[in-house]
């Protein structure tokens, strides 16, 4: 038997189990079942006495005593139960089964001493257990270990594919594992992070003696998942580093400086300034930068993008910005036309809609060198677009572009081009680490100078008059609102019914006041359109689906007003606060709910209120929704591992990433002796996979 072994030829399952088995639980070898861990443990080398409970406990629990008065009772229509009371020398517990044969009745042991086993219940001051486990022997009742508990189904219970049955086959397994593996990590490296061997992890996680070996059978496993997943991202960014060439950019010309000290509309943050410089410093190099790019909402990342851009055009090189819809793809247009205002640079936009005629005179500027900035969405990537000599491709939201997608950006040049991936949408440190640990981390912590933190503010029905009054006050200073409404998933119809009743709510009560409406159904010069009459000022306020939370930069809009904000995930909330408080002037995000609220969006209400943090609000998306809503994964089997909690186990993937990091610093290609066998088993855990190609 070996790891690739199927589980036909364990002891105990064959052909028709082994079927079975692979189609519910997509168990198909020895090594899926050794990773089939445990749900839970119980323990049964102590023996509770009833007297001593205090509260309900949350673990089941031992017990030594004798039933007595059994007797059968009827409840319901025609139901009867089975019921006993169980004594010891300190108190009485009932005993209850629901489910019974006349056959079970006969074999319960009536006043003679015996061991019972399960979860105590309190119910008016009395304490009952439902089905407990019986025990005769009390060598069976005190078993010295912990007992594992796996993951079942009825279904597989009617096969006989029980606890017990998962319990014989991993005992089984268990006994042959220094047979069945070897060791994967360099022995000083488990000696100074304190780490058990692999072969006694394993054996522990399934059948610790107590909570003691639990723990560090836990924490080595967990740590393996981080640590090999971290060393594959860890060669794929040396790769990068050594074998990927890229162009040099070693100058700073014209265009930054004149741009820097002339046109700069604002003195930049230090947050940008340090950014930029880490930018510098990659760009200089005749290696390809690849690098994230986080900021919050208003952070001033676009500027820092034309800042890149005008460093590429003073090397010679052209310059591509791609984001993953047109109503994004037109605003960093109109933010980097605008600034390039006074310049004779010249850039343009290539989206879907770009008239054919338009288009033509792009291809054109693009292969004679005459467009150096070129801003654009999934329409850059079309075979016909083609460059002079594209130096830098910054990518906004990459997670919303498939690896194939940006692998035809790269394309686009011989020596592929620098690549700088921006996002607003915070990422957890967490996930951070593990999932962008290929790309260098560039973070604007700062938001540009004269922001004043945006005031958010929970609000029910009842207040609905009082957030009238107080927007009807905001405009009379001068000011604009966004009023933002919910999809309802199911239905659009109900969507535009909604929409189109809250306008009139509003209209109605802003008597006089100038109302745009902004919604899914509209054409998209439509949309255009209604975006323009609000940010030219003529409209007070806009009425809108959440087609604003990105596309709209009104910095004279003081006031959003987000109603039903119970049915927003965190990251929108928080992408749509980041609507306002985009001037000078003091915002305001005012929460409408419901006075109905569940837990989950107590929270995510809370969280907003309290803090303007996206790093702070990412975190706490996280832990409510789970990492591979976060990452947009939660198909692809990207948030694989089986031990590893991207949640909770921060501290263990951070000591897996230096691990990886100094590993990597003093054996690059892992060919030293002590690392052999640590090669080896990273390279069969993802062969076939190709899951480090160059594409960030």
């Amino acid at each position: 038997m070996d790891l690739e072994t199927p589980i036909e030829f364990i002891k105990g399952i064959g052909p028709e189990r082994a079927k079975f088995i692979r189609n519910v639980l997509g168990i198909t070898t020895v090594e899926d079942f050794l990773t089939f861990y445990p749900l839970r443990y119980i323990d049964k080398s102590k023996i509770y006495q009833i007297g001593d409970l205090k509260q309900e406990p949350e673990t089941e629990i031992q017990f030594k005593g004798k039933i007595t008065d059994l007797q059968e009772i009827g409840y319901g229509k025609g139901q009867k139960r089975l019921s006993a009371k169980f004594r010891d020398e300190t108190g009485t517990l009932e005993l209850v089964w629901f489910r019974y044969s006349n056959w079970m009745k006969e074999q319960i042991p009536l006043n003679r001493e015996i061991f019972i086993f399960g979860k105590v219940n309190l119910f008016n001051g009395n304490y009952s257990m439902p089905h407990p486990e019986i025990e005769v022997d009390e060598k069976k009742a005190l078993y010295g270990s912990l007992l594992p508990i796996y993951s079942g189904s009825e279904k597989l219970s009617k096969r006989g594919i029980n606890n017990k049955f998962f319990q014989n086959i991993l005992s089984e397994i268990t006994q042959s594992l220094p047979l069945l593996m070897q060791e994967n990590l360099p022995e000083d490296l488990m000696k100074n992070l304190k780490l058990i061997g692999r072969i006694p992890a394993f054996y522990h996680i399934h059948f610790p003696k107590d909570f003691y070996h639990f723990e560090h059978a836990n924490r080595r496993i967990k740590f393996d998942e981080a640590f090999f997943f971290q060393l594959g991202y860890g060669l794929k960014k040396l790769h990068q580093k050594t074998s990927v060439i890229g162009n040099p950019f070693p100058k700073i010309g014209e265009n930054f400086n004149n741009f820097y000290e002339n046109a700069l509309p604002f003195e930049l943050t230090n947050a940008q300034k340090r950014v930029l410089k880490e930018i510098r410093t990659d760009m200089k190099k005749p290696i390809q930068m690849n690098r994230l790019l986080q900021g919050d909402v208003g952070s001033g990342k676009t500027m820092v993008a034309l800042l890149t851009m005008l460093i590429a055009m003073d090397n010679g090189f052209q310059s591509c910005m791609m984001a993953p819809t047109e109503i994004l793809a037109q605003q960093h247009f109109n933010s980097i036309h605008e600034l390039l205002k006074d310049t004779d640079i010249k850039v343009r936009l290539l989206t879907g809609s770009t008239k054919t005629s338009e288009r033509k005179i792009i291809h054109e500027e693009l292969l004679s060198g005459e467009l150096a900035i070129l801003v654009g969405t999934h329409a850059v990537l079309e075979d016909i677009v083609q460059f002079k000599n594209l130096g830098l491709a910054i990518i906004d939201e990459q997670h919303r572009f498939g690896v194939a997608q940006r692998a035809k950006l790269w394309a686009k040049n011989k020596i592929p081009p620098h690549i700088l991936v921006m996002t607003a949408t915070p990422i957890p440190r967490t996930l951070a680490m593990s999932f962008y640990s290929d790309l260098d981390v560039s973070v604007i912590d700062e938001m540009p100078v004269g922001r004043k933190p945006i005031i958010t503010a929970h609000r029910r029905e009842q207040d609905r008059l009082s957030v009238f009054r107080f927007a009807k006050d905001e405009i009379e200073k001068g000011r604009q609102i966004y009023f933002v409404y919910p999809l309802i998933e199911e239905s659009e119809t109900l969507d535009y019914k909604n929409l189109m009743e809250n306008f009139d709510h509003i209209t109605t009560f802003f008597e006089g006041k100038n109302v745009t409406m902004l919604h899914g159904r509209m054409k998209p010069a439509e949309k255009d359109a209604a975006m323009q009459y609000f940010a030219s000022g003529k409209a007070e306020i806009m009425v809108a689906t959440t087609v604003i939370e990105v596309g709209v930069n009104v910095p004279n809009a003081s006031v959003m007003v987000i109603e039903s904000a119970e049915r927003f995930g965190l990251s929108q909330l928080h992408q749509l606060r980041g609507r306002v408080g985009r001037g000078a002037e003091q915002s305001y995000c005012i929460l409408m709910t419901s006075d109905k609220l569940s837990k989950e969006s107590r929270t995510r209400i809370k969280t907003m209120t309290e803090t303007n943090d996206g790093f702070k609000i990412s975190e706490v998306d996280m832990q409510l929704r789970g990492p591979g809503d976060i990452l947009g994964t939660q198909q692809s089997g990207v948030v694989d591992f089986k031990k590893l909690d991207l949640v909770a186990d921060g501290k263990i993937i951070k000591t897996a990433k230096t691990a990886v990091e100094l590993l990597l610093t003093t054996d690059p290609q892992l060919t030293k002796p002590e690392n052999l066998d640590m090669r080896n088993y990273y390279i069969k855990l993802y062969k076939g996979k190709n899951k480090w190609s160059r594409i960030s």
